[in-house]
């Protein structure tokens, strides 16, 4: 194939990737997907103008392979959350790392990882006859389970998929099943050839002769030259034509709902407020009240509420029972203290109880007492936070504490100022 076929092949793939990632919604990441797959798209274009001189293997080597698994990855799965996401977690050394999750899935309970390398190169840096810092697959499975355990999701740990889109030997599947990450793709054979010494060199000579056609990455490193010193040597290579399974993603993955809700003073607040039942109709003197109103009509926010609350176990704790009832006493009307009442009859009140992690947040503006207490009490119950304080989340976020936490819109207490509004 010439440089020139092979270049406006990859154009068009580029652009119809493109396309195709555009379809997925704006999910977190989906600009930055498409940000590099323009990028992408662009250098293919100069090299076309002539603005570029590559080489043919440069064209081999594009992201492309790793971007195409990612949208097909992305396409193939439910309750896709983020795309390209960066968490952070500690390594063993307690140090500070990153890691990106290609795919954020099933509504955060799934981290997939999409693998466009070819099996031969995926297996030869496995067994050390990769390119000096080539990570093997084990080893970065290695680091997706440590960070998922750091990263629970409605207090279960994420489930760790690598997506293989062009094989993965069985050894290595066998290897990753074991230690607990799913793997999806081809399986595909290895065979084991024991010869001596020069017969091995010579052998493995030509392989990579051959992978470096094709990738530009299959050279003998320091580990392997360790074998030469041996009579005779063991390899195993990768029989690409003999699949032995094959492995497609599940349409749906099924979770396990956590059974416990935590009610944050704003939920307790909007729950009761006369616009969620719906006395919405007006316009208020107060700017941000109409806002509100308006935003009742178009998205009624009770019907959301009482959905995720259904058939499970409701929890306040005092510092936020004793905030909202201070809140009510001062602005609420009849209709409202009657829906109180009927409501904290229905929910068990605890103790103010934060928990460990909770209390090393560094208080800020966006990081109160208060809230820290009334989240942290959820997080030592393992219950799900309901609340509409989205700033204290992302705060708390930033300082690498994620709450397991269901956020809606806000929804203040109106009954009292409704005598001297307007109706819409």
């Amino acid at each position: 194939m010439s440089l020139q076929v092979m270049l406006q092949e990859r154009i068009s793939c580029a652009q119809a990737l493109l396309q195709r990632a555009e379809l997925l919604g704006q999910v977190e990441g989906w600009g930055k997907l498409c940000g590099k797959l323009r990028a992408e798209l662009r250098f293919l274009r100069r090299v076309e103008a002539g603005e570029l001189q590559v080489k043919e293997s440069h064209l081999h080597s594009t992201n492309l392979t790793h971007l195409t698994a990612i949208v097909e990855t992305a396409e193939s799965l439910e309750g896709v959350v983020a795309l390209l996401h960066v968490f952070t977690y500690q390594d063993a050394a307690s140090l500070r790392q990153t890691l990106v999750v290609d795919v954020v899935a099933n509504g955060g309970h799934t981290w997939v990882k999409a693998v466009g390398r070819k099996a031969e190169a995926l297996h030869n840096i496995w067994q050390g006859r990769g390119q000096y810092g080539d990570k093997s697959i084990v080893r970065q499975a290695e680091e997706f389970l440590r960070a998922s355990r750091q990263q629970p999701v409605q207090y279960r740990h994420p489930h760790v998929v690598f997506a293989f889109y062009n094989g993965v030997s069985s050894p290595m599947a066998e290897r990753l099943n074991h230690m607990g990450v799913s793997v999806r793709g081809d399986i595909v054979a290895v065979n084991t050839v024991v010869m001596e010494e020069g017969g091995a060199q010579e052998e493995q000579q030509e392989q990579e002769q051959q992978e470096q056609q094709e990738e530009e990455e299959q050279q003998r490193d320091s580990d392997a030259s360790e074998d030469e010193e041996e009579a005779e040597t063991e390899l195993t290579r990768v029989d690409r034509g003999t699949v032995v399974a094959s492995l497609a993603f599940p349409a749906q993955v099924q979770v396990e709902e956590c059974q416990r809700v935590n009610l944050d003073i704003t939920t307790l607040i909007t729950y009761v407020s006369a616009l969620s039942h719906g006395r919405c109709h007006l316009t208020f003197r107060e700017v941000v009240l109409t806002e509100q109103a308006a935003q009742e009509r178009r998205e009624p926010v009770l019907p959301r509420l009482l959905a995720f609350m259904q058939g499970k176990e409701l929890f306040a704790c005092r510092a936020a029972v004793t905030d909202f009832q201070l809140i009510l006493d001062t602005l609420g009307g009849d209709g409202e203290k009657e829906r109180a009442r009927q409501l904290l009859a229905r929910l068990h009140l605890v103790d103010d109880q934060p928990s460990e992690r909770s209390l090393s947040l560094t208080p800020s503006a966006k990081v109160n007492r208060r809230s820290l207490t009334i989240f942290g009490t959820g997080d030592s119950l393992r219950a799900v936070t309901m609340t509409a304080n989205s700033r204290f989340v992302r705060a708390a976020a930033n300082q690498g504490v994620r709450y397991s936490v269901f956020i809606h819109q806000p929804r203040a207490l109106t009954e009292g100022k409704e005598w001297r509004a307007t109706p819409v």
